[in-house]
């Protein structure tokens, strides 16, 4: 896989060390060094980055609605950011990982591919690509609508550690069960409906990709 910066943040790009000049990039992309790194899995969809359940696929599939009607992409993002957690959308869930289950009430569960440096929404970068880990952060159930709010205020723009309001925890595999039908998820921002169980793993070393000499 070869990697282009064409996007809104290009979190994976900087990871990997490819300069965001799209000339140079290209470069790389085509005489680059390989290297290995993991993937994480839920039910069969790959993602890179991260991935998550609740509040945030929840705002990103309000803002999207909003700017297919002609909203600008901050004032929909706004719009979203305080309307969907009004209504309180937590999730009931059973977790099962590698160290035991548990079932927990959450606005909020992100699934990482290896250790985030994470400080809010804006996601930090990874400490490793190739530990072969999935790190996961469950938020507590808020009691109030002005607390959901409040926690998606400070996740998104507040620069905190998240585990000072989140339980984390790593592991190898995890299993998520809801009564939902179906329940939104978000890949690496991308939102798709997946029915339950969610079953996400680590792949270790399972992709390739092209990058800066020196890196591989």
């Amino acid at each position: 896989m070869a990697v282009l910066p064409l996007g809104t943040l290009n979190h994976f790009a900087k990871e990997l060390g490819i300069p965001l000049e799209l000339e140079a990039a290209v470069e790389i992309a085509l005489t680059g060094a390989i290297r290995a790194i993991d993937v994480g899995e839920v039910n069969g969809r790959v993602f890179v980055n991260n991935s998550s359940l609740g509040l945030y696929p929840a705002i990103v599939f309000e803002r999207e609605r909003r700017r297919r009607r002609g909203w600008s992409k901050w004032l929909a993002m706004a719009w979203a950011s305080l309307s969907v957690p009004r209504r309180f959308p937590s999730l009931s869930v059973r977790l099962d990982a590698d160290a035991g289950g548990a079932c927990v009430v959450t606005p909020v569960l992100f699934v990482g591919n290896n250790e985030y440096v994470v400080e809010s929404f804006r996601f930090g970068r990874r400490r490793s690509l190739d530990e072969g880990r999935l790190w996961v952060f469950v938020a507590p159930a808020p009691s109030s609508r002005w607390r959901a709010i409040r926690l998606t205020l400070r996740a998104m723009f507040k620069r905190d550690r998240w585990d000072r309001d989140f339980n984390v925890f790593q592991t190898r595999e995890l299993r998520v069960e809801t009564s939902r039908k179906q329940i939104r998820v978000a890949l690496d921002g991308e939102i798709v409906k997946v029915p339950p169980p969610l079953r996400y793993r680590s792949r270790p070393l399972a992709l390739r990709v092209r990058v800066p000499a020196g890196k591989g």
